[in-house]
């Protein structure tokens, strides 16, 4: 299987409606914001989000949510040793670093495309494994294009979690969403990684439909179904390894301003692709499902 052999960046346009894109456990579980008030979905909770559909599509992951887990291994070390190859390099005694980050990446699509540390004690003193590869695939946080409103309600149970004397609906906490937001993320892929870790064009095709389905088989009572949802794609492929443009450059060409003072759907916002900056560039432009 060939590797990489052309540059690709590429942007993810989403909406977010009455719902939870992101919590953070050190503020409550309230929707992440920056200092400026806008809406944040980190990158780690979009590359699960990618893992997840990419295990949906039937692929090889290694890491795998508690959730989402699909071969009966409890963590990632009893992954890795299930492995028969893997176990064999564990037993050398020379260095197998290179070998053992080759045969994870041929494994796991999701080594291959983000990367992953391989760092696990063994049985014996002095035996583990300490591994690094880097991904070719790399993601930066979704940003809401404007502040977003976040509200908040107090919930509470209507039974009784052990028995009783008494019978109450004790107060169980407060539950926050963000009525409506538009986010936006970036992303590139980069050959020269891809070389090394053997990520092809054909995983890069699998990369753009797992984006392109983010949210399918991903509700959850903070993310009811349809509340979250991909509006486009936009998948930009250069004609040389390296790339005729920076990804900043090619990023800036996606320009996105809403179009009253108060948004309240996807087309209050005007969305344009300034080609005349990155000219000689394949866009795709894919609706998201």
């Amino acid at each position: 299987m060939m590797s990489l052999d052309h540059k690709i960046d590429f942007a993810v346009v989403l909406t977010v409606h009455k719902a939870n894109p992101n919590g953070d456990p050190l503020n409550g579980n309230r929707p992440r914001q920056d200092y400026d008030g806008h809406g944040e979905i980190s990158d780690v909770a979009i590359k699960r989000k990618i893992r997840n559909r990419l295990l949906d599509m039937g692929e090889m992951v290694f890491v795998q949510s508690n959730d989402k887990q699909i071969d009966g291994y409890s963590s990632l070390k009893e992954r890795a040793e299930a492995h028969p190859e893997l176990v064999k390099l564990l037993q050398e005694k020379q260095d197998m670093s290179d070998r053992f980050a080759s045969v994870a990446c041929l494994e796991w699509i999701d080594v291959r495309s983000f990367g992953q540390v391989f760092s696990f004690k063994g049985k014996a003193k002095g035996k583990g494994v300490s591994v690094g590869v880097r991904g070719p695939v790399s993601i930066h946080t979704a940003t809401s294009i404007d502040s977003i409103d976040i509200s908040s309600m107090q919930i509470t149970k209507s039974v009784n979690s052990e028995t009783s004397e008494g019978k109450g609906s004790d107060t169980m906490g407060m539950k926050h969403r963000v009525d409506f937001g538009v986010y936006v993320f970036y992303g590139s892929i980069n050959t020269q990684l891809a070389k090394k870790t053997q990520f092809s064009n054909e995983d890069a095709e699998k990369i753009k439909e797992a984006l392109r389905t983010l949210f399918v088989n991903d509700v959850s009572s903070a993310r009811p179904e349809g509340s979250m949802e991909v509006y486009k794609v936009y998948w930009w492929e250069h004609s040389s390894k390296l790339g005729q443009y920076s990804s900043a450059k090619v990023h800036r060409a996606l320009k996105i301003k809403s179009k009253t003072d108060e948004p309240k759907t996807i087309d209050d916002y005007a969305i344009e692709l300034d080609d005349s900056v990155i000219q000689g560039l394949k866009v795709e432009v894919i609706d998201g499902i």
